[in-house]
């Protein structure tokens, strides 16, 4: 991670997740408890009122219905986190882009994909991914969007931001108590840095597949670089990052 994302995520204010009253929206809500822990920062749950939409009753009690849920989704997991909310207005890309100025990461909810990966991200989402301050989570709705023990995946290119990409997988490992699973051959200096962390090294990608196919565990999270921000937006079958074809997992998109 470089000293200005360091700097930057050392100075946001919170953790942001977009809230719309979907189940999806509550697994990203569950899943930003840690990042928001981890951080000593609150998490800030924001619900966005596009411009046609009326704010009046019973638009409103809907909005505040989905917050209130969304509140007690996270205080459910009885972890020390403060909670803020926000009702706000405005086109629900943009002004979470605007958000994201001020954050150390923002989460959106995703209902998921299966082994075809061929359904594209919702406008919002695919906004975030493009254009955001700072790290985009796309989290994958259900029981995995927080599960612990599995596995976290970081694909790895020759792009200049491969060492962001590489430390967060590891401190996601440690904050979601995982192994590491790197598709890749220059991790020799990052093992040694984080001698507490499995982590499994493979060749090629093949190998990758094979790896993730033949193992009882699932692959939680998937980090990526801002190089792939347009396929992530797209959520196509990413030749270089063949690990997304067979996961219906979260997508934790790096900013340098």
């Amino acid at each position: 991670m470089s000293t200005m994302a360091r700097t930057r995520e050392t100075e946001s204010k919170w953790v942001v997740v977009g809230i719309d009253g979907s189940e999806a929206a509550i697994s990203a809500a569950r899943w930003a408890v840690d990042e928001a822990a981890s951080r000593r920062v609150p998490l800030r749950l924001v619900y966005v009122i596009p411009p046609n939409r009326s704010a009046q009753p019973p638009a409103g009690e809907t909005v505040e219905l989905a917050l209130r849920c969304a509140r007690a989704a996270v205080e459910s997991l009885g972890k020390p986190v403060d909670v803020e909310s926000a009702v706000l207005h405005g086109p629900p890309g943009q002004v979470l882009i605007d958000e994201s100025g001020d954050a150390a990461m923002i989460c959106v909810g995703f209902v998921g994909r299966g082994r075809v990966v061929s359904v594209p991200l919702g406008s919002t989402a695919s906004a975030l991914s493009r254009h955001s301050h700072c790290p985009v989570a796309i989290v994958a709705a259900g029981d995995a969007a927080h599960s612990y023990g599995s596995w976290i995946a970081a694909a790895l290119d020759d792009e200049p931001d491969n060492d962001a990409v590489v430390q967060r997988a590891m401190v996601e490992a440690r904050l979601r108590k995982a192994s590491v699973l790197l598709i890749d051959r220059r991790v020799d200096s990052w093992i040694r840095r984080y001698p507490d962390i499995h982590v499994h090294t493979v060749a090629e990608a093949r190998s990758a597949t094979r790896c993730i196919e033949n193992d009882d565990q699932s692959i939680q999270l998937v980090i990526v670089g801002s190089a792939d921000a347009e396929n992530v937006a797209g959520l196509v079958d990413l030749n270089c990052h063949p690990v997304l074809r067979y996961t219906n997992s979260t997508v934790l998109l790096v900013r340098q």
